[in-house]
C-alpha cells in the first residue's frame, strides 16, 4: 500500500481550502482481482454540496465512496496509491474511528448497519461508544431531525425499510458528521418514502452539511443534487452541475444510467434540447410547459385522445388459475405476546399468462404475501392453492418444482462456491437429463458465462440479480415470484431484467413482481394489485393506477415521470412509455 499520507492535527480542517473531499489520482485493485476497480481518479468536493455520483454496476461508485470514510484503505487493503483527503486531511494517516466523526456513511444494506434492541438505543450507539458526553442529546437531536421520535422505544427488527432506513442515518447524524454519503437512498423503499428520505437529505444539506449520494434514478437526482459525477470504468468521466450533466444523456446512456423521462420526452419533443441549444427541463412541470410551447398542446387538457395504452380490465385473464389465496390471514406473535397481523382476509386469483406487479408501501405485506404464494409461510387461516396444491399439504421443497421465490436480498440465494453451482443445484438435485445443457444456455441467457465460476456472494449488485434469476429459469416454475428484482440496477441491467421476464413466459405461466419501481410496473405489468396493511385495495391495469390519485396516494406510489407529465397534458388514458406519448402527441400535432 503507498497511499500518501500527512502529518495532519486529528479533528482539524483545512481552513484554506473549500473541498470538503479532494481525491487526487487515486487506483485501487481489490486483493486477488486481476483488474483495478478504481484507476487515476481526480475529483474535489466542495464544501456544502449535494453531489449524485452516478455510473452502471460496477463503475466503482461504492469503492470511491467507501474511500472517502476510510474504509478503504484501512478494512480493504488492496493496492492503493494516490491521495484522499477528507476536510484537509489524508484518510490515510487517521483511522476509520477518527473518519467517522467526519463523514457519516449509510451502506445501501443499511438493515445491517442496526446493531442495538431499539431505535434509540442504536442512534445513540455512536456518540455513546466514542465517549461524548453529550451522547443523550445527540440521539434525541438527531431522533427529532430525521421526525422518527415516535418510534425510538421499536425494536429495530420490527421496523419498516423505510423506518430502518432513517434509523440508519440517524446513528450517522448523531456523530454531527460534516459530510454525509448515502449508498443507494431509494433502494429498497416505496416511492413515497424515498421522497421523504430525499426531502430530509435536503434539509440537512441546508444546515451546512456536505450530502454525497449514489444513485441509479435520474429524476431523484434531477430533483435534489446540486452537482453529478460520472463513473465509468472506474474513473471519473466528468463532475457538472446537475442541469448540464442530465443534458449528457449520450454519456449516461453509455454509462446505463438513463437520462430522466422529462429529458428524454423533451428531445424527443424540441428540436433545441436535442440539439443541445437548450438545457433539458428537469421537472415534470416545467417539461409540461415545453412541450406546450413545442408541441401547441392546450393548458386546459385539450389533448385528451383515446388512443395509446391499453386500459383493458388487468384481471381478465381467460387462462386457467394458477394460484388462490382465499380469505388468508398471515400473523406473528410480537415481543409483547399478542398478535401482529401482516395480511387479513385477503382473497387473489392468479391466471395463466398474467404478469401481476405486487405494489404498496413499505410494510404492506408484499413480501409476506409472496411467502405464502410459494408456501414458505402457512396462513393462520384460509387456504393457499398452487396448481392446485394445497401448501399446507405439501413442503417448501416439494413445491420448489411448481413455484420459484426469488427474495428480496439476492445474496440469500447463494449457497454453492460458485454461480454454476447454484444455478446447476435444482436441476442436478432432481436428476434432470439435460441439467449440463440447461445451466449453460440459462446462463448464457442472462449473459453470466464469463463469471460462472465465481462465488455469487462475491458479485455487484446486478450481477447478483441476473443470477438469481438464473437460479429461478433452471427451476422451471409454474408460478415465477420476484421481490425487488430491480432494485439497485443500472439501466441495462434494469432493461435486462425486464426483457428476461418478458421471456419467461414461454416457459413458465404467471409471473409476479413485488416492486417499488414504477417503470417496471408501466412497461411489463398487464396487472397491478395493490396492498395496503395487508389487504388489497386496488386491482387494475397500470395506466388505470397511474390515473387513480386516491389510491396512489393511500399505498405511497409515484407514477413513472412520462405518466406525470401525460396527466398534466391532459392524456387520457394514461401513457406509460416515453415512446407512447410522444407518438401520441407528434400524431395530435399532425
Amino acid at each position: 500500500m503507498s497511499l500518501s499520507t500527512e502529518d495532519v492535527p486529528a479533528r482539524t480542517t483545512d481552513a484554506g481550502t473549500s473541498a470538503a473531499i479532494e481525491v487526487a489520482d487515486l487506483c485501487f485493485t481489490y486483493p486477488g482481482a486481476s483488474e483495478a476497480t478504481l484507476h487515476g481518479v481526480s475529483l474535489q468536493i466542495e464544501r456544502g454540496d449535494f453531489v449524485a455520483v452516478v455510473g452502471g454496476n460496477g463503475s466503482g461508485k461504492t469503492t470511491l465512496c467507501k474511500t472517502f470514510n476510510g474504509l478503504v484503505p484501512h478494512f480493504w487493503n488492496g493496492d492503493i496509491t494516490g491521495v484522499v483527503r477528507v476536510n484537509g486531511r489524508s484518510t490515510a494517516g487517521v483511522s476509520v474511528a477518527e473518519i467517522a466523526q467526519d463523514v457519516g456513511y449509510v451502506f445501501q444494506d443499511f438493515g445491517n448497519q442496526l446493531v442495538r434492541p431499539t431505535v434509540r438505543d442504536d442512534v445513540a450507539f455512536g456518540p455513546l461508544n466514542f465517549g461524548h458526553d453529550d451522547w443523550r442529546e445527540r440521539t434525541e437531536r438527531a431522533l427529532r431531525a430525521l421526525s422518527i421520535e415516535d418510534i425510538a422505544g421499536t425494536h429495530t427488527w420490527q421496523l419498516s425499510g423505510g423506518q430502518q432506513h432513517l434509523t440508519a442515518l440517524a446513528g450517522a447524524l448523531a456523530l454531527a458528521p460534516s459530510i454525509l454519503v448515502v449508498d443507494e437512498p431509494a433502494a429498497e423503499v416505496d416511492p413515497g418514502r424515498a421522497a421523504v428520505l430525499y426531502d430530509h437529505l435536503t434539509q440537512l444539506n441546508a444546515q451546512g452539511i456536505t450530502v454525497v449520494v449514489i444513485e441509479h434514478h435520474a429524476e431523484l437526482v434531477a430533483r435534489y443534487a446540486r452537482s453529478v459525477v460520472l463513473m465509468a470504468d472506474g474513473a471519473v468521466r466528468w463532475h457538472l452541475p446537475v442541469a448540464e450533466a442530465l443534458s449528457r444523456t449520450a454519456d449516461l446512456e453509455e454509462a446505463d444510467i438513463p437520462a430522466p423521462q422529462v429529458v428524454a420526452a423533451a428531445r424527443a419533443l424540441d428540436p433545441a434540447v436535442a440539439a443541445g441549444e437548450r438545457l433539458a427541463p428537469l421537472s415534470v412541470q416545467e417539461c409540461a410547459e415545453l412541450v406546450r410551447a413545442t408541441t401547441g398542446v392546450p393548458a386546459d387538457g385539450g389533448a385528451v385522445t383515446d388512443g395509446g395504452a391499453d386500459t383493458s380490465e388487468g384481471k381478465g385473464s381467460n387462462g386457467g388459475v394458477v394460484a388462490q389465496a382465499s380469505d388468508i390471514e398471515v400473523a406473528y406473535q410480537s415481543v409483547d405476546g399478542g398478535k401482529s397481523v401482516v395480511i387479513e382476509g385477503l382473497d387473489l386469483e392468479l391466471r395463466e399468462g398474467e404478469r401481476v406487479a405486487l405494489v404498496g408501501s413499505n410494510g404492506a405485506g408484499k413480501s409476506t404475501l409472496l411467502s405464502a404464494l410459494a408456501g414458505l409461510t402457512l396462513p393462520r387461516r384460509g387456504t393457499v392453492v398452487v396448481d392446485g396444491y394445497d401448501t399446507r399439504r405439501l413442503t417448501a421443497a416439494e413445491l420448489a418444482g411448481t413455484v420459484c421465490y426469488l427474495v428480496q436480498r439476492p445474496e440469500q440465494m447463494f449457497l454453492q462456491d460458485s454461480v454454476r453451482a447454484d444455478v446447476a443445484m435444482y436441476p442436478t438435485g432432481r436428476n434432470m437429463v439435460d441439467a449440463e445443457e440447461l445451466v449453460d444456455e440459462v446462463l448464457s441467457r442472462v449473459e453470466l458465462t464469463h463469471l460462472a465460476d465465481r462465488d455469487g456472494r462475491l458479485l455487484s449488485g446486478g450481477q447478483q440479480r441476473r443470477a438469481t434469476l438464473a437460479i429461478g429459469l433452471a427451476m422451471r416454475p409454474t408460478l415465477l415470484l420476484l421481490d425487488e428484482p430491480t432494485s439497485s440496477l443500472d439501466l441495462r441491467s434494469r432493461d435486462d431484467v425486464i426483457a428476461m421476464l418478458a421471456a419467461l413466459s414461454e416457459h413458465i405461466r404467471c409471473s409476479v413482481v413485488a416492486t417499488h419501481d414504477m417503470q417496471l410496473v408501466a412497461e411489463w405489468a398487464d396487472r397491478v394489485v395493490v396492498l395496503d396493511h395487508g389487504r388489497v385495495i386496488a386491482d387494475l391495469p397500470p395506466a388505470e393506477l397511474f390515473a387513480s390519485p386516491g389510491v396512489l396516494h393511500q399505498a405511497r406510489l409515484v407514477p413513472p415521470q412520462v405518466s406525470q407529465l401525460g396527466a398534466v397534458l391532459g392524456l387520457r388514458p394514461i401513457p406509460l412509455t416515453v415512446a407512447d406519448l410522444v407518438a401520441r402527441l407528434t400524431k395530435e400535432d399532425t
